[in-house]
């Protein structure tokens, strides 16, 4: 199987073009591409270029191009306005990024009722070459558009099981993106080697699945989850989203753990509506058998409250922020 989306490859443009117009430009384009020793083909009124030769064909054909009529995809992606590939060759730094692994987990600790630190999450921090601080959500959408979220979201994860081996017995969580897999078998490979190397216990590490309201395909997800779990991982399901909050579809991904998302959780000593939407979750998840983790937790009253509830796990800058080295302390104070 090829895994050039887990890579940073040289992308790939297919430039879709309609309307007489458009379609008249193309034995300008080509003898220009060509003129420039550059590779082209076509096929039905699609060219498909590296990224040097598309950035070329942008700039000869920009103004001539009826650009409704015009667009383009990237590693054969869906297809997008052409008047959205600037800003895909803007995001070209992302590729630097990625491939020097400009990227270190910090540890935010995960606590339980009685304020001892039961894991950290791995949270993914990213800087330039300078050193300066790229922040996630700038990341992410680069990512995206340059369709390199694949490749990060394996690094991310590489790094985290890295950082994992910091630990001692604390569980680590680390964040996955499950559309950015096609198959667990191949893709995940990689990690459960890194994960065998470093000498890492597979039951330390809990896979989150962050973006759960987005996965379409629940058997995918399954695939998923059932190749860590019988590696020995285990999983939580992060954001729970309304497509996944049946009692039905929970039994049949029976997560190790559930995140209340931090939405529900500030402020849930004082907020009736967000109280209700909290035992609501809590029901959920002792339905399914798994564990019940708060994160967002900022005040006393908000962890007394969910403790009092039943909830198991907290997490939140009450116990504290994402640092470059997991605590020292056993207990949280």
């Amino acid at each position: 199987m090829n895994c050039n989306n887990c890579s940073v490859s040289t992308l790939s443009f297919d430039i879709r073009l309609s309307g007489e117009l458009n379609q008249s430009i193309i034995p300008i384009a080509i003898d220009h591409l060509e003129r420039q020793g550059l590779e082209v083909s076509l096929k039905d009124y699609r060219l498909r270029l590296d990224e040097f030769g598309a950035r070329e064909f942008l700039s000869f054909c920009e103004d001539l191009l009826e650009t409704e009529s015009a667009e383009f995809r990237i590693n054969q992606e869906s297809y997008q306005p052409i008047t959205n590939m600037r800003h895909v060759f803007d995001m070209e730094w992302i590729d630097e990024v990625i491939q020097n692994e400009r990227i270190v987990s910090h540890y935010q600790p995960i606590v339980d009722a009685e304020r001892n630190v039961f894991a950290y999450e791995m949270l993914a921090r990213f800087h330039d070459a300078d050193g300066q601080v790229i922040y996630p959500d700038t990341i992410f959408p680069a990512a995206k558009s340059r369709g390199r979220l694949y490749a990060l979201d394996r690094v991310c994860r590489m790094t985290a099981v890295r950082a994992a081996g910091q630990l001692s017995d604390e569980k680590a969580f680390i964040n996955f993106i499950p559309t950015s897999i096609y198959s667990p078998e191949f893709c995940l490979r990689s990690t459960i080697e890194l994960a065998q190397q470093t000498g890492v216990d597979p039951n330390q590490l809990v896979f989150e699945v962050v973006e759960s309201e987005k996965v379409d395909d629940l058997e995918h997800l399954k695939r998923i989850l059932g190749y860590y779990k019988s590696r020995g991982f285990q999983y939580a399901l992060d954001d729970v989203g309304e497509g996944y909050s049946t009692a039905e579809v929970l039994d049949e991904l029976k997560p190790h753990f559930m995140k209340l998302d931090m939405q529900y959780v500030f402020g849930v000593a004082q907020d009736a509506d967000k109280q209700l939407v909290a035992k609501s979750f809590l029901d959920k998840a002792r339905a399914a058998g798994s564990t019940p983790l708060a994160e967002g937790i900022e005040t006393e009253e908000d962890f007394q409250w969910l403790k009092a509830q039943g909830y198991e796990l907290f997490q939140g800058y009450y116990f504290g922020k994402p640092a470059a080295a997991p605590l020292t302390a056993k207990a949280v104070s």
